[in-house]
């Protein structure tokens, strides 16, 4: 636990990073299906907390239940409002066992959901209920993704301190698998035309209605190949790829459309709070200017 920025090496634990993006999937979807539709989809991430992610309280019937993964003790707890609690270790086990292991746990506690068991922005046909491919669970690489979530989240949030207008929680998108915060114009955006795997058109139209500019993190999945940082914006405007940054390790990537700063460069560095925050600052700074945000008003002058 001495290191605060652990290490993360992609192909060490990949396996069991494709395992917990289902696992993820599995109770995001149950909290999709048992919470109300807010803007961009804001219904249904995950929580970094003192111990791992959680749904958040959701609704079923007069009473409320919540989801959380548990990596220091390795386990997978369900509570409800009226007291009852079941959990199960995580441990090396197929989707389809975890899937029928949250869904037996909820019956326990009287809670009957039925999710849509085909994976969400993922490129298979493979369904959870049939998932016996992906079954690894390393504990320490499960652990170290979350302790590096712990210091982007903190992060995260004192960059997302810095906007008074309308901005997105501090979340982790279980569909992609990334830690996320998106900061708004207030203008509405052209219709957003990129699909996504088993995802319908309107579902990412939802997400990108209005225009932004949006960080984040993925731990090694999103397509650069090891664990980074990424800015863009939507629309992007004009000049915003040529932007040349402060930020040394920091750099465009034609194929993402996306700035990407490595996570190894922010882990090693002296101080890795200021050059995330530098990083986040001028991508941002870089798209509201080009973009002609009023900046003026939707920041804290301070």
């Amino acid at each position: 636990m001495t290191d605060i920025w652990p290490d993360l090496p992609f192909a060490a634990w990949s396996d069991t990073c494709e395992t917990l993006h289902r696992w993820t999937q599995i109770v995001g979807k149950v909290r999709l299906v048992t919470t109300p539709l807010v803007n961009h989809w804001w219904n249904l991430p995950l929580y970094v907390t003192a111990r791992g992610l959680t749904t958040s309280p959701m609704p079923h019937g007069d009473r409320t239940f919540e989801i959380a993964f548990d990596f220091l003790s390795h386990a997978l707890a369900i509570e409800t409002s009226e007291g009852g609690r079941e959990s199960f270790d995580l441990t090396p086990m197929a989707v389809a066992d975890f899937h029928a292991e949250v869904m037996d746990r909820l019956r326990r506690l009287d809670i009957d959901v039925h999710i849509w068991t085909m994976p969400s922005e993922i490129d298979t046909t493979l369904r959870f209920d049939e998932d016996r491919v992906h079954a690894a669970y390393d504990a320490e690489y499960a652990q170290r993704l979350w302790r590096a979530l712990v210091q982007i989240d903190r992060v995260f949030k004192l960059f997302r301190a810095r906007f008074i207008g309308k901005v997105s929680p501090v979340h982790f998108f279980w569909g992609s698998f990334d830690h996320a915060v998106t900061r708004f114009s207030g203008r509405t955006a052209p219709r957003f035309q990129r699909g996504a795997p088993n995802l319908a058109d309107w579902v990412m139209q939802e997400a990108y209605s209005h225009e932004v500019s949006s960080c984040g993190f993925w731990p090694g999945n999103g397509g650069y190949g090891r664990a980074a940082f990424y800015s863009y914006a939507y629309p992007e405007p004009a000049g915003f790829a040529d932007t040349r940054l402060r930020t040394g390790d920091a750099f465009y990537d034609r194929n993402l459309g996306e700035f990407v700063l490595p996570y190894d460069a922010v882990r090693q560095a002296r101080d890795p709070d200021a050059l995330l925050l530098g990083f986040l600052q001028e991508t941002y700074a870089a798209a509201a200017d080009r973009a002609g945000w009023d900046r003026k008003a939707l920041e804290r002058a301070d």
